[in-house]
């Protein structure tokens, strides 16, 4: 089966280019010409590996990585950063501790370029695959094809409801702070907003479809944040 290649980029002369290459090489491709979008469908198709520009408006490489390398189901997919030669050693070291799996320099050798795909695609394969489910106390839920169930019984779920669902029972019984649930699930940066109604709103609603019994188990820890309580 062919690997699905997310690139993100707001170059669209690269995007092409990159792109036309890895179809040429038998990969499925996927493109974004921005952060937020690229974040997006990173979210709902779950490629097998992500090239990303470090150097974007609004979100860039780095804050997208940081990003989905927290969040419960996209945080085991590969993400190699490309970035211009001026970039420095502080940043590539930045985005390493955010967790990227490689860095590329631009401009590059195509042939460089797929190499290093291949690479980390092999590395990543001899490891543990994602989670095709998540189970806890009664609860169910599908990354691969978004559903829910809760005993047994299926329920619909929005987007952020499923991914605010899918962090805390992915780290259940720590409490994950307003700041972290805004940038992991809603990609916001916490500087620069940190509304506390926008989760209150997401958790009420995500009780109630979980019904009484489950929905108690997401708890409010007050003045710190939610967990997920088994």
């Amino acid at each position: 089966m062919e690997s699905k290649i997310l690139i993100i980029d707001d170059d669209p002369k690269i995007l092409k280019i990159i792109r036309r290459f890895l179809a040429s090489n038998a990969f499925e491709v996927l493109v974004a010409d921005n952060g937020s979008d690229g974040l997006a469908l990173a979210r709902e198709a779950l490629p097998d590996l992500i090239l990303v520009d470090a150097d974007m408006p609004d979100l860039d490489g780095h804050a997208v990585c940081r990003i989905l390398k927290k969040e419960a189901l996209s945080r085991r997919i590969p993400v190699i950063i490309m970035s211009g030669s001026k970039i420095s050693d502080k940043d590539v070291l930045a985005g390493f501790e955010g967790g990227a799996d490689d860095y590329i320099m631009k401009p590059f050798f195509p042939p460089i370029l797929l190499a290093r795909i291949r690479a980390v695609l092999k590395r990543y394969a001899a490891s543990p695959q994602r989670e095709s489910a998540f189970k806890k106390s009664g609860i169910e839920l599908n990354p691969a094809e978004r559903t829910a169930r809760v005993d047994g019984k299926s329920i619909s779920l929005t987007r952020k409801e499923f991914d605010l669902l899918a962090n805390l029972i992915d780290q259940s019984g720590r409490v994950l702070s307003i700041p972290y649930l805004l940038e992991t699930v809603w990609g916001y940066d916490p500087a620069d907003y940190n509304d506390p109604g926008t989760v209150e709103v997401h958790i009420f609603h995500l009780r109630k479809k979980l019904g009484p019994k489950a929905g108690k188990r997401i708890v409010n820890v007050l003045g710190h944040g939610y967990k997920f309580k088994e």
